[in-house]
């Protein structure tokens, strides 16, 4: 009997684990095309310029490709799969946003609150008005910061944590709510909606929004309102000890040849998966994988729907993924600007990677990058774990995905 119950068991987990149906004629997309994004990747791996490369396609909401080639980690020898795990570090600020957007359907907050109405903390917070050698001239803002501000990177507050917490995204010793209590303490840089800063302290600052408004932690909101209902099994801040063999070290180039990245990157030692961690860091605090993100975005791109059921409603989907910032310099990428948390393809030198107008995605400091382009119907979903890559493999997979459309 207790064998048939392993047995059982067994069969579960395989099933469990068993890859999507991958379907590239019914996506509409050219399967030659598609098997070139793979040989490219693996071009990459074999060169040593990446230790390992998840990539996956989607079109239609169907799954058109997914591939994975080299190593997860290449010290121990472990071959990357299609459901290794990934830090996909600033990844998380839009899922992040869908918190935020979710709360706003509900009342408990509105994208023209000041932060101040929700974290008391942060009234009376001035702005710098001049700066003269060691001097530092403080002002009252014209106007307190706004959500919105927070989720455009407007709001005049700093990049990083002070110079006092400069271990902080190394150790994440300090719980979220001490942490922003403290950047609440430090003065806007700039008028608050008046400049585009990437602010890592800002989108902190959201993840405790949620926390108050929801009266959940931040990692436990995701967790049952996102993850679960999304089938997002393997997405998490604080990395279970069942999943930990699975995720992916991160490696840089050293003498030519690739090792483990310093315990100074963000998040720390790769290899101790921030254990002890408090600090949930909805900057940068996802793990996840290649499928759990393609339903994310798959939602995103049915207008907030999941297999029939509605998250968040199309007008949320709309607000968030339209362009804010304007005539304002802002993004990271040629040609985009910035949504609420979304960088969005703006003009025409946006689309040189085959992206429309209006495509709206994130990338993450080790190199990963997803995106949602409506105009094709199309998700893409790129992954790697290296810290200062020069590599342009993303790029490259960007626009062999595009090209792949036959339809």
């Amino acid at each position: 009997m207790k064998k048939i119950a392993l047995l059982v068991l067994c069969c579960a987990a395989l099933l469990q684990a068993a890859p999507p149906i991958v379907e590239a004629s019914k996506a509409g997309m050219d399967a030659e095309r598609l098997a070139r994004i793979s040989a490219r990747m693996k071009e990459y791996v074999d060169r040593g310029e990446l230790a390992g490369v998840v990539t996956l396609v989607s079109r239609h909401g169907v799954t058109a490709a997914l591939d994975a080639h080299g190593w997860a980690d290449v010290l121990g020898k472990k071959a990357m799969k299609t459901d290794s795990i990934f830090q996909i570090m600033s990844m998380t600020k839009p899922v992040c946003g869908m918190a935020i957007m979710m709360l706003v359907e509900e009342g408990k907050l509105a994208l023209t609150d000041p932060v101040e109405k929700h974290l008391p903390e942060f009234r009376g917070q001035m702005m710098v008005a001049s700066r003269d050698n060691d001097t530092v001239t403080l002002k009252k803002p014209s106007r307190p910061m706004w959500v919105r501000d927070l989720m455009t990177h407007t709001s005049g507050l700093p990049g990083a944590p002070p110079p006092g917490l400069a271990e902080l995204y190394q150790r994440m010793d300090m719980t979220l709510a001490d942490a922003v209590r403290i950047y609440s303490q430090m003065p806007l840089n700039f008028e608050p909606g008046t400049v585009w800063q990437y602010s890592n302290t800002g989108i902190a600052t959201l993840g405790r929004l949620v926390e108050v408004a929801s009266g959940m932690p931040f990692e436990k909101f995701l967790d049952t309102r996102i993850f679960q209902p999304l089938g997002m099994k393997d997405s998490f801040i604080f990395p279970p000890a069942d999943k930990v063999d699975r995720i992916v070290i991160v490696h840089q180039g050293k003498d030519g040849r690739l090792v483990d990245a310093p315990a100074t990157i963000l998040g720390g030692d790769s290899r101790l998966h921030r254990k002890g961690a408090k600090y949930s860091a909805p900057e940068f605090g996802l793990h996840s994988t290649a499928q759990d993100l393609a339903a994310f975005y798959n939602m995103m791109r049915a207008g907030g729907v999941h297999q029939g059921k509605r998250l968040l409603s199309s007008a949320s989907v709309k607000v968030a993924t339209t362009m804010h910032t304007g005539d304002i310099k802002a993004g990271h990428l040629p040609g985009t600007g910035f949504g609420l948390t979304w960088e969005v393809t703006r003009v025409p030198m946006g689309t040189l990677n085959l992206m429309s107008i209006g495509s709206f995605g994130h990338g993450g400091a080790f190199g990963t990058h997803g995106w949602i382009d409506p105009e094709k119907d199309l998700v893409g979903v790129f992954l790697i774990q290296h810290t200062g890559l020069s590599s342009n493999a993303k790029q490259v997979f960007m626009g062999m995905a595009a090209a792949a459309i036959h339809e």
